[in-house]
């Protein structure tokens, strides 16, 4: 799945695999619009602390807005969609 954002604008999200692409709206957060794309996505409090919607991010650069990951797990390519946006550009999220 790829995530592009502008930080003051909507982001897009397209599925690496085949499947639809969704836009972020500004007032919404990227694991609302996973979870309305994707029911499946996993999730628990959606306040960047119980690590239950880390994703991979191969590629691109997250605005890491979660308190609980390590930066060993920032620099490795991880994120909490329930917090963390795109910081500009895209990025690649393995779902």
């Amino acid at each position: 799945m790829i995530l592009a954002a502008a930080v003051q604008e909507g982001a897009r999200i397209e599925f690496a695999s085949p499947g639809p692409v969704v836009e972020v709206a500004v007032d919404r957060s990227a694991l609302d619009t996973l979870v309305s794309a994707r029911p499946d996505q996993p999730y628990w409090f959606r306040q960047g602390f119980c690590r239950t919607c880390k994703v991979r991010v191969p590629s691109g650069e997250p605005d890491h807005r979660d308190g609980v990951l390590a930066a060993a797990e920032h620099e490795a390519g991880e994120m909490l969609v329930c917090v963390s946006r795109a910081d500009g550009g895209r990025l690649v999220l393995d779902l």
